[in-house]
């Protein structure tokens, strides 16, 4: 539709709404971080209120127009793109926390909340929300919500399924919906709650969630330990979690820690470098942190270790993990977020190891993960001389090998992140046809002209 007819048109039918066409908004709300698609949205609106976004899918309805829900923006699975002249509907301004019940530790949090903002309103009350990741300082609560996001503490806490009560929802057909309303318990029939956790906005708009919050926990210690090699990681951990009540245990590579020092200006945390490294926050207990460095040492698991002595040295520890996924960024990478059963992971990382010396010879490729809950992210470094598409699609043509194995394993093409565009043409390595007609038939229910985030994880 030509801008003078669209603009005609929402003044028209929306009028009163806030909407931009200027270049740099459509550009900024029409991706998330992934860079492979050009992003090509042809308005953004900027609802106030749920009956904004609701007359919205109304016109969308009528006029057979697509719309996708914008958060944060952080994705990686190019979920929240617009390439085809979709309308945007962005949340930033459904950024309130109401509603705190101390007696039954919940709040209501809107669709723009950003997650650190949530974490830190919990600590100012005396409580937790554990969900955390590298992107807690941008990502959207309504965004999490839609993929599910899961992070750092899943060992311990969870995941952001894990703490929603309640939600309030748009659906594609514009309807308002209230679903659980904050209820621990309720058998009253099909929890609807749980199709849009998860759905990547191809059912309707989360405008607001009931949160649970929880009691924060003991002192938590951090300890960074360096290790001998891919076979000694599942090895520390099995040690680590019978001895220490972890929180977390997260793994990357020598590239990865190379690519954070390089890129944040940060010294090496120990004197060599080593192949592999493990970091842990566990509920303190010096004694018990010293016995797994010992026998981790004994075992020849562990080269080196470090135990932080205050909170500023724990925060620069999580760094090093924190910081991988900005610090690769510029180089455009192709992002693999898989999963396996937690008992399969040293074998599977093995066979990995093996297909990615035969298919990607060429390609630097950058390991992290959370490997306490089977949650490995593989990250392959763009060439800086290749050209984008022709490096999307070498990655594409590996795919049948890489999730290939991940079939045979019975896991997942994305753990965390998605399906999005990026990996909606490997769906069926990770779900049967029944399965995936049967998503495409719940999508209809709800979202009956297929106007909500169309192309996206199934058609």
């Amino acid at each position: 539709m030509h801008p003078d007819k669209l603009s005609s048109l929402l003044e028209t039918e929306l009028p009163g709404m806030a909407w931009s066409m200027q270049p740099s908004d459509l550009e900024k709300f029409g991706q998330d971080w992934t860079r492979f698609h050009d992003p090509q949205a042809a308005v953004v609106f900027f609802p106030n209120d749920i009956k904004e976004v609701q007359k919205i899918i109304q016109v969308a309805n009528r006029h057979q127009q697509v719309v996708i829900p914008s958060g944060g923006r952080t994705g990686y699975s190019a979920g929240a793109v617009a390439t085809a002249g979709e309308w945007v509907v962005s949340m930033v301004r459904f950024n309130q926390i109401s509603d705190f019940n101390a007696i039954d530790q919940t709040v209501k949090v809107g669709a723009g909340v950003i997650t650190e903002q949530l974490q830190h309103f919990a600590e100012e009350h005396g409580l937790f929300y554990p969900v955390d990741f590298a992107s807690a300082g941008s990502s959207h609560m309504a965004g999490n919500i839609a993929t599910n996001a899961g992070g750092i503490r899943v060992l311990r806490y969870g995941l952001t399924r894990d703490y929603v009560l309640g939600l309030t929802v748009v659906t594609g057909a514009g309807e308002i919906l209230h679903l659980n309303k904050g209820l621990v318990k309720n058998a009253s029939g099909l929890d609807f709650r749980h199709l849009f956790i998860g759905s990547e906005g191809i059912l309707g708009f989360v405008i607001e969630a009931e949160i649970k919050l929880v009691s924060p926990p003991p002192n938590q210690a951090v300890m960074l330990l360096a290790l001998s090699s891919l076979d000694a990681v599942m090895s520390v951990f099995a040690l680590a979690r019978g001895t220490l009540q972890l929180s977390s245990f997260e793994f990357f590579s020598d590239r990865a820690l190379k690519h954070v020092m390089s890129h944040r200006g940060f010294d090496n945390p120990f004197e060599d470098l080593h192949p592999f490294y493990v970091l842990l926050e566990f509920d303190e207990d010096e004694d018990q942190a010293m016995h797994v460095f010992e026998s981790g040492m004994e075992s020849a698991w562990v080269n080196d270790g470090i135990i932080a002595q205050s909170i500023d040295q724990a925060q620069q520890l999580w760094q090093y993990r924190e910081g991988i996924s900005e610090s690769i960024a510029h180089y455009t990478p192709y992002k693999n977020d898989i999963s396996v059963k937690i008992s399969q992971v040293p074998q599977f990382m093995q066979q990995l190891e093996d297909v990615l010396a035969a298919e990607y010879p060429d390609f630097e490729t950058i390991w992290f993960g959370h490997i306490g809950d089977g949650n490995l992210h593989l990250n392959i470094l763009k060439p800086e001389s290749m050209d984008t598409a022709a490096f999307k699609t070498q990655c594409e043509s590996v795919n049948q090998h890489v999730y290939g194995l991940i079939d045979s394993f019975a896991g997942s093409i994305s753990a965390e992140h998605g399906v999005g565009l990026i990996k909606k043409p490997f769906l069926p390595y990770s779900k049967s046809a029944e399965e995936i007609r049967l998503m495409q038939q719940v999508k209809q229910v709800f979202d009956p002209n297929n106007v909500m985030n169309r192309g996206k994880v199934v058609d």
